[in-house]
C-alpha cells in the first residue's frame, strides 16, 4: 500500500462525535445555517447487523461525510485482531464508505491462561522496535482487509513511556514512533491535542504547550490526516487528569489549535465530547470556534 498523504484544505472541514442523545437533532440540523461538515461515529455502536441502526447510518451518510472511529481493534497487542472483530469492522466500511477511518495507538488484549482476555479499556503501548513492528504488522492488516489506508490516534495515558519500558535500549520518543509507524504501515495519524495536553499535565511538564509544539514540529504535514479537539474535567482522579472527553474545549487546547493549524494548513477537525453530553446546539456552537479559528 502507497505512503498516506494528507493536503491541507483550502477551507475548514469542522465536525462533532455523534453520539446517541443527539442522533434526531443531528438529521433534523440545518447545516445551511451552522455548517457541519462531518460526524464521528464509534464503530463498535454499528456492529450489528441490520436493524435501525443501519438505517440510521445510512439516514446520517445523506446528510453528512462521515468518520469511523474504532476502539475495539486494539492494534498494539501482542495478539493478532480477532477475525470476527475486523469482518464486521470491515463490513461496516464497506456499507457506510465513511471519509476517514481511525483507530487508537494502545493495545486492549493479552493472552491469560491461555485465553484472549479483552481490557476493555485502550493501554499504552512501550515506543521500541519490538512494539513498532507489531503495531505495523496489524495496522497492514487491516488496510489490506479493507483496502484503504487508516488514521492511528495517539493515546492519553497515565503512565510514562519509561514507566512502560524501563529497561528498554531501542526506546523512542512517542513523535518518533508515530513517525515511523506511519513511513512503515502507511498509515496517517489522527493527532489528537486534548490526549497530548492531557500526558503533558499529569506528567508536570512546564510549558506544556511549549513542549508539545516542539514535538508536533517534528511530525511531516503530510502525515496529520484528522485533528481532535476535546476538554477534560479539572477535578483530578488519584492527581490524575482524567481524559473523560467531559467538557467543552478547553482554552489551552484552542491555543494550541491555532498553532497547529498554522504548521500544517486546515486539516479535518472534530470536536469530541463524550461525557456529560451537553444540549446538540452547545456542542454545535464549539465547531463556530473551531471554524474561527481556523480562519484566522
Amino acid at each position: 500500500m502507497k505512503q498516506f498523504v494528507s493536503q491541507a484544505m483550502p477551507n475548514p472541514f469542522i465536525g462533532v462525535g455523534l453520539r446517541h442523545p443527539h442522533y434526531e437533532q443531528s438529521l433534523s440540523h440545518n447545516t445551511a445555517e451552522t455548517p457541519i461538515d462531518f460526524v464521528e461515529i464509534h464503530a463498535e455502536n454499528f456492529f450489528a447487523d441490520g436493524g435501525i441502526s443501519i438505517a440510521l447510518l445510512e439516514d446520517v451518510c445523506e446528510k453528512y461525510a462521515l468518520s469511523v472511529h474504532g476502539t475495539s481493534l486494539g492494534l498494539g497487542s501482542a495478539v493478532a485482531v480477532p477475525n470476527e472483530v475486523l469482518e464486521k469492522f470491515a463490513r461496516l466500511i464497506q456499507i457506510s464508505q465513511p471519509a476517514f477511518v481511525s483507530e487508537h495507538l494502545c493495545f486492549n488484549r493479552a493472552r491469560l491462561n491461555e485465553k484472549v482476555v479483552h481490557t476493555g479499556d485502550l493501554l499504552p503501548i512501550p515506543y521500541n522496535i519490538e512494539s513498532l513492528k507489531n503495531i505495523v504488522s496489524h495496522i497492514q492488516q487491516v488496510q489490506d482487509k479493507i483496502r484503504r489506508p487508516i488514521l492511528i490516534e495517539n493515546l492519553s495515558a497515565y503512565l510514562s513511556p519509561e514507566q512502560i519500558s524501563p529497561e528498554s535500549l531501542d526506546s523512542m520518543s512517542e513523535v518518533e514512533f508515530l513517525v515511523e509507524m506511519c513511513s512503515r504501515a502507511g498509515c496517517g495519524l489522527l493527532l489528537d491535542l486534548n490526549n497530548l495536553i492531557v500526558n503533558a499535565l499529569n506528567q508536570d511538564i512546564a510549558m506544556p504547550i511549549e513542549h508539545i509544539l516542539s514535538n508536533i514540529r517534528q511530525l511531516p504535514s503530510d502525515y496529520v490526516g484528522e485533528i481532535h479537539l476535546a476538554g477534560y474535567t479539572e477535578q483530578g482522579v488519584n492527581g490524575f487528569i482524567v481524559d473523560d472527553h467531559g467538557a467543552a474545549v478547553s482554552n489551552q487546547c484552542w491555543d494550541l489549535y491555532t498553532e497547529t493549524i498554522a504548521l500544517f494548513g486546515n486539516k479535518p477537525t472534530l470536536i469530541e465530547w463524550d461525557t456529560q453530553l451537553p444540549d446538540w446546539y452547545e456542542l454545535v456552537a464549539q465547531t463556530e470556534i473551531a471554524r474561527s479559528k481556523a480562519s484566522i
